[in-house]
């Protein structure tokens, strides 16, 4: 197994530490952590080790699933590569639904074969046919992520639907990263929640403004779950306790608070983008989420160029699309402060200009 460099995490490493902006962030504002309460006596594992059987069993309502389908992660990033590691072999084939977070494909290619599928611009439509006709025999898994980073697109219930139909009938597995999908105004009913053959993953990072706490899980069947617990005694062996804790608040009554700061939070910048992007005549989908995915404005070469002579000149860090496989894009998040985002949306329309 030979993963390839990831190449989101390297730019971002490059430029990240040294730039005044960053609007390559792909997640909500951090929350400020004197809203929790952070005391969780000793400094020891979370027991058992896949999360509080009553933490579990509170996540398995909101998937239809019973306790013993759930299993708590460092993260969500964790719990995509425990799932991918608990039903791949080299024999296996993946259907992966582009463009996406690059470890959903780079980690099913480094194990067996991967077929991609391209959704559609400029509304990311996803042919349901095309996927149906990428299926093998050798066909173990559909990936994809709902709604989408980096474009935003969330596929409706019944395109959902079709998909898992289409699992089904070929004995594979849908497997759906939903870590974007409490940030949309009324969410569609989890990928879990369709049957036995659909796994969701998500966790606290994006739509609740709590990446440092690290808490995500997956929710599978009880013999996937099983042998996601097994992979999992290999890597992280428990979740983080704090994050354990902190999540288990942000989760409960502090809930509808959150995401309703979240949502307006989200729209209010996301209208902001979107006339930056009339304003520079720049092709994007309004989003679900905090990402967009705008077409690389005239006077640049591509993504790369763009987004590099952007942190030479003005010191804003952007998400090139040549990363997701779209060099001709870049991708924004603007979940950040308001006020970032204004200061570092005239700072890369200033740029736009020089260029003109």
């Amino acid at each position: 197994m030979e993963l390839p460099p990831f190449e989101l995490e390297r730019w971002l490493d490059e430029y990240e530490s040294d730039a005044d902006l960053m609007l390559a962030e792909s997640g909500v504002r951090s929350l400020p952590a004197d809203r929790f309460d952070l005391n969780v006596g000793e400094l020891g594992y979370v027991i058992p080790t896949d999360g509080s059987p009553e933490f579990r069993a509170k996540i398995a309502e909101r998937y239809s699933r019973s306790p013993e389908e759930v299993v708590l992660t460092c993260g969500t990033q964790e719990a995509d590569y425990l799932t991918f590691m608990s039903l791949l072999s080299e024999d296996d084939h993946s259907v992966v639904i582009s463009p996406t977070y690059q470890s959903l494909k780079s980690v099913p290619a480094a194990i067996g074969d991967v077929t991609s599928v391209p959704s559609e611009p400029p509304n990311w439509e996803l042919p349901v046919d095309a996927v149906a006709e990428a299926i093998q025999p050798e066909t173990q898994l559909v990936v994809l992520t709902n709604p989408s980073n980096p474009t935003g697109k969330y596929l409706d219930p019944e395109t959902m639907d079709a998909l898992y139909d289409l699992v089904a009938e070929n004995d594979a597995y849908l497997l759906v990263d939903e870590i974007y999908r409490m940030l949309a105004d009324d969410p569609h009913p989890p990928a879990a929640s369709l049957g036995p053959r659909a796994i969701s993953t998500a966790g606290v990072s994006k739509s609740y403004g709590l990446a440092g706490a690290r808490l995500g899980w997956v929710v599978a069947d009880t013999d996937v779950a099983n042998t996601v617990r097994k992979w999992k005694d290999y890597t992280t062996i428990s979740p983080p306790l704090i994050g354990h804790h902190i999540a288990q608040q942000a989760l409960g009554e502090q809930e509808s608070e959150i995401l309703e700061a979240n949502r307006a939070h989200a729209k209010a910048n996301r209208e902001r983008v979107a006339e930056f992007a009339d304003r520079y005549d720049l092709d994007w989908f309004e989003p679900t989420g905090v990402n967009g995915f705008l077409t690389v404005p005239d006077g640049f070469d591509n993504g790369k160029e763009f987004c590099r002579t952007l942190f030479e000149e003005e010191s804003v860090v952007l998400a090139p699309g040549d990363v997701f496989g779209y060099p001709n894009r870049f991708r924004i998040g603007f979940g950040l402060h308001t006020d970032e985002l204004k200061e570092g949306l005239e700072r890369v329309g200033r740029h736009i200009e020089q260029y003109i």
